[in-house]
């Protein structure tokens, strides 16, 4: 989402100055190795992970909801088209883009509204399938800007988590290019062990409301052997001074990131 960040970038500028076509498929009758890890019995019940919990809504309802996110950030598609948020949705976006990028359901919703207007892109390809285990939804997609990038396209893989309600609680995104995507190039969905992301290790997303506690036990507890939660819970705690200093640490992250 190339164009959300950009969107981001510029408005968090001016804060830093003032303040100093899815397709659907049933989930695979195989689940990923995390539905058997050791995690679902090692955090109590109030810091549940992502992984603890299991599908409440069709398949074809997470790849629609997967569809309405590109839809919110995508000029040909309808306004009217827009996900369901969770209270504390966040986004997380893997290098060369700027990790945090989005945290609750307001500051989502407002964004995607600006990026629709102000960075205009069509989404398309876009294969987008269902799982049994979480994240529940994954996408492979290309943002085709009116503007940038001399027409060709941005290729992202996206994930999206979900609540038992079937809101959107964390999506996390990395350029689909080969340096960049979290599992090996033999496993095409991510559904094996050897796969890097960072909704599965965060507590809370396995509640039944998908709500976590940036200083509750749980999280503390994970941030303290886990970096990369303390990281998160540390942009999340200051998000638009992290953010800031991210945008101007990251350099030309479009050339890197869309492969231009």
């Amino acid at each position: 989402m190339p164009s959300l960040r950009r969107t981001i970038w510029a408005r968090a500028t001016v804060l830093a100055v003032a303040f100093a076509g899815c397709s659907s498929s049933a989930p695979p009758p195989v689940a990923d190795a995390l539905a058997t890890s050791k995690t679902c019995t090692t955090w109590h019940t109030s810091h549940k992970l992502s992984p603890c919990s299991s599908p409440k809504q069709t398949a074809a309802y997470y790849v629609d909801q997967a569809n309405k996110y590109f839809d919110a950030l995508d000029r040909s598609a309808p306004a009217s088209s827009v996900p369901t948020y969770a209270s504390q949705v966040a986004r997380w976006e893997w290098p060369p883009w700027l990790k945090l990028t989005g945290f609750g359901q307001a500051q989502m919703q407002g964004t995607d509204k600006l990026v629709k207007s102000q960075a205009p892109a069509v989404v398309t390809p876009r294969d987008c399938r269902a799982f049994a285990v979480q994240p529940f939804a994954r996408c492979r997609v290309s943002f085709v800007y009116d503007q940038q990038g001399g027409g060709k396209g941005c290729p992202i893989y996206e994930e999206f988590t979900f609540n038992d309600a079937g809101a959107i609680t964390f999506i996390e995104a990395w350029s689909d290019l080969p340096t960049y995507l979290p599992m090996p190039a033999t496993d095409t969905w991510a559904e094996g062990a050897a796969v890097h992301r960072l909704s599965t290790r965060v507590p809370g997303l396995g509640n039944p409301d998908g709500s976590i506690d940036l200083l509750g036990e749980g999280m503390t507890s994970a941030a303290a052997s886990d970096p990369e939660v303390a990281d998160f819970v540390a942009r999340a705690q200051s998000f638009w001074v992290a953010f800031a200093q991210e945008r101007k640490a990251a350099g030309d992250y479009f050339s890197k990131g869309c492969g231009w």
